[in-house]
């Protein structure tokens, strides 16, 4: 099936078959069954409330609030999802029913602008009133999200009329100005959303109230204590009575490392990165570089996981990646990719797109069944499942995917990343096209005020082959860069079959060709993919003496239904021949590694506890999948760090 994503002249039409499938999965499975999730018609789960919440805000039908007061952004993020798969696949009847969810919006929606329904329904005299802990700028950014979607994928201007009336009384509330309030939000997630929101209605008021609420954050007085001061709450903030949890412990642009709650932070990082680039702002592109090294350099998991600490969902300290207790939450690999977006836009460097290919492929993908019916929250590294029953410290670790959450951020987060994937493939800037990502498309820009079509053909990740075919109405001179992943040790380039040497031409990771192109010029691009055995710096100390193996993009684990259980008992000798086989039939067709390794011994122990040294240990053939598959056969045990030998 073919999928289509349309913004201005730019069109990018999705024909790929890893990818295809999953936007499909999502148009298909995801967006019906979180509709349902959002209705509470999902037997033996969390209720969710959300529309009826909204039904009650409108007037429509009476009752309580219900849920989390943050509901409203998880319709938020389905609407977005929906836009998304609009552009994608035109669909009357989904769109009608994302009508019908606008114009309930738009009855619950106050004289003045205001739209909250946690507000509205249970604390209508309380706005404002506790932004350190009640998302109510948080719900309003989602909402703009999805307002700037839809209006992009339909042309519809409701529901963005709607959010720009919000952010028009917003803009009246918070400020430097003499009786305004000169706070901030206590999950950041507005300061990214205005600025779409000035770059589809190029209204400046926009673009400075997000500059207002990052410049702000962190200045003294202390707002949020201020402000506890006056609803007279004492009581010290629950994360040990540090601030540093919403990144508002320094100004923006004093931060050297990344804290706190993972998801505010990417967040926020990707509208410091996204004000750089529309303000200039060379103070806050140095801020954010710090915090991207310190983050993906120091702080990350090898799939693209962050924020490895269940304790306040956080980051905890530098090398800190522990596998069994890792929270890496799937929103914060979702919030890393809209960071690395952000800064590919600032400065074309292709670790920022290498980053985001690790999080799409392993720390994303991982959060979502195959059939997309359930999901993950938290993304460990290894799974026992008679630990996470017993030991409270493992609680947060759950050994399969479950239906829906009480706290249900994670599900629309996938739906509507994956929906908008055709967005992280390109960046054009004027005569430069890059190539960011490898995924089988059509896309079409206007380059010196002529079309040109660029067709993507490729078997990615399973194969590193691309094939890249320019047509042109007539010959014309601009630059394509083209990206060359971080794993690609060994890449070749052809242009018409003559080879380019792409060592000459390499700048910061793309391959930069300045020609003048000509109707079906072909680039062919090859990067072997050959399994490597990744180690982990020597700080990382739960990862001494253990590989983890990645072949091209993907990130392999062990499951206890292919190699039994008691898997910390296997390990890979150096010397293993490894071997690789696609199985069409096996996880939608995957590309699976076997090889020797060695089990030790577990017999003869009777009920001995502790035994002299033995080297009785077993060859066995072992078998890895991808690690963002594993879960989707029998449950069981599951390790991405194997010991070597």
């Amino acid at each position: 099936m073919t999928m289509t994503r349309k913004q201005g002249k730019k069109l990018v039409k999705v024909n790929d078959d890893f990818w295809s499938k999953k936007i499909d999965v999502i148009k298909n499975e995801v967006i019906p069954y979180q509709w349902k999730a959002l209705n509470d018609e999902l037997p033996n789960t969390d209720p969710s409330h959300a529309i009826a919440n909204v039904k009650i805000a409108a007037g429509l039908q009476t009752g309580e609030y219900y849920g989390m007061v943050f509901q409203d952004s998880d319709l938020a993020k389905w609407l977005e999802a929906v836009a998304y798969s609009l552009e994608n696949q035109p669909d009357p009847d989904l769109e009608q029913l994302a009508d019908s969810v606008i114009n309930l919006l738009e009855k619950a929606q106050q004289e003045d602008g205001y739209l909250n329904t946690y507000y509205t329904i249970k604390e209508p005299n309380n706005r404002w009133t506790n932004l350190r802990d009640n998302h109510e700028l948080y719900c309003a950014g989602h909402l703009i999200e999805a307002a700037v979607a839809y209006y992009q994928a339909t042309g519809k201007r409701k529901f963005l009329s709607v959010m720009c009336k919000y952010a028009d009384y917003i803009a009246t509330v918070f400020g430097k100005e003499e009786g305004k309030l000169q706070g901030y939000p206590g999950h950041q997630e507005i300061e990214l959303a205005l600025v779409k929101l000035y770059n589809v209605t190029e209204n400046e008021e926009y673009l400075n109230l997000s500059k207002y609420f990052i410049d702000q954050r962190g200045q003294q007085p202390h707002y949020f204590r201020e402000e506890a001061k006056k609803r007279e709450d004492t009581k010290p903030f629950w994360w040990n009575d540090d601030l540093a949890y919403h990144q508002s412990h320094l100004p923006v642009r004093e931060q050297t490392k990344a804290v706190g709650h993972a998801v505010r932070a990417v967040y926020m990082y990707t509208a410091m990165a996204e004000l750089a680039k529309k303000t200039g702002d060379k103070s806050l592109l140095d801020a954010c570089k710090t915090l991207w090294k310190n983050v993906t350099h120091q702080q990350m998991y090898i799939t693209a996981g962050i924020g490895s600490m269940e304790f306040g969902e956080a980051f905890s300290f530098d090398y800190d990646l522990p596998n069994d207790t890792s929270y890496t939450e799937t929103c914060a690999s979702i919030g890393l990719v809209f960071w690395a977006n952000s800064m590919l836009k600032v400065e074309k460097n292709a670790e920022y797109a290498d980053v985001i290919e690790r999080a799409l492929y392993n720390g994303i993908l991982s959060g979502m069944n195959l059939d997309g019916k359930k999901f993950f929250y938290v993304n460990p590294l290894e799974v026992t499942p008679a630990v996470c029953e017993h030991r409270h410290d493992h609680h947060h670790v759950k050994p399969v995917r479950q239906k829906w959450f009480k706290c249900a951020c994670c599900p629309p987060n996938i739906a509507r990343l994956v929906a908008s994937i055709g967005h992280y493939i390109y960046l054009q800037e004027d005569k430069e096209l890059f190539i960011n990502q490898y995924i089988g498309n059509e896309a079409r820009f206007v380059i010196n005020e002529e079309n040109v079509t660029i067709k993507q053909t490729t078997n990615y990740p399973w194969d590193g082959k691309v094939e890249v075919t320019i047509n042109l109405a007539s010959d014309q001179t601009f630059t394509l860069a083209f990206r060359i992943p971080g794993w690609a040790r060994k890449a070749e380039m052809t242009i018409n079959g003559e080879k380019v040497d792409i060592k000459a031409i390499c700048k910061d990771g793309y391959v930069y060709i300045k020609r003048e192109w000509q109707n079906q010029d072909t680039i062919k691009l090859e990067f072997p993919m050959e399994i490597e055995r990744i180690q982990a710096n020597p700080k990382v100390r739960e990862n001494a003496g253990k590989i983890a193996l990645q072949r091209g993009p993907i990130v392999y684990c062990l499951e206890e239904v292919d190699n039994g259980n008691q898997l910390h008992l296997i390990s890979i000798p150096n010397s293993s021949k490894l071997n690789t086989t696609y199985e069409k039939d096996l996880l939608d067709g995957v590309v699976t590694i076997t090889g020797e390794a060695i089990r030790e011994n577990d017999k003869d122990w009777n009920e001995a506890l502790y035994l002299p040294y033995s080297e009785k240990n077993t060859k066995i053939i072992f078998k890895a999948v991808p690690y963002y598959t594993w879960c989707n056969r029998e449950p069981g045990e599951m390790r991405v760090w194997i010991k070597g030998s």
